[in-house]
């Protein structure tokens, strides 16, 4: 395979996952394209334990468009793989006890987008990206690695967080159902 086969490659496959995510951005920011909005998505992410809710939405739909247009652009590639692999690796657990397959809502379709963001953000954007014409200063090797590590560091502390709200909210649920 060519070099420029290898560019076009990862400008097709940054283009289809940043989109992606700019598109889910969209639905949790604005209600866009089927969402639900801030306060849908805040009310929806509050009972999966994500609290407070509406905040977690914010996040959760800034990381996702602000790191899908990144990430299609090929520009601060590590922020936006990063920032898709966290959000995408946070929608896979959430979806995980449902099973894999998508079509049983399980993880399956973020956990693709997760572990494919990732790869390509281990690998660079390519030369057909805003990273490239600025000559690499927004993406070195280093910073790829860094950023992944500190996607997968975020993850664990938000899934620790949720685990520890969920567990309270059981707790007061048996509370209630004992009274």
């Amino acid at each position: 395979m060519t070099e420029t086969a290898r560019d076009i490659s990862r400008l097709i496959i940054r283009v289809s996952i940043g989109g992606v995510q700019i598109a889910h951005g969209a639905q949790k920011l604005f209600g866009w394209f089927g969402g639900h909005g801030l306060q849908g998505t805040g009310a929806y992410l509050e009972s999966q334990g994500f609290r407070p809710g509406r905040q977690s939405a914010l996040a959760a739909g800034l990381g996702e468009a602000a790191g899908g247009a990144l990430f299609a652009l090929g520009l601060a590639t590590p922020a936006g793989g990063a920032a898709i692999v966290g959000t995408m690796g946070v929608a896979a657990a959430v979806h995980a006890p449902q099973g894999f397959f998508a079509t049983e809502g399980g993880m399956e379709y973020p956990a693709v987008l997760a572990l494919m963001a990732g790869a390509l953000t281990l690998i660079g954007p390519g030369n057909i990206s805003l990273d490239q014409l600025l000559g690499g200063q927004l993406d070195r090797p280093w910073m790829r690695a860094a950023a992944l590590a500190a996607a997968a560091a975020a993850l664990a502390a938000v899934l620790t967080k949720r685990q520890r709200a969920l567990a309270e909210q059981a707790a007061l649920a048996d509370q209630e159902t004992s009274a």
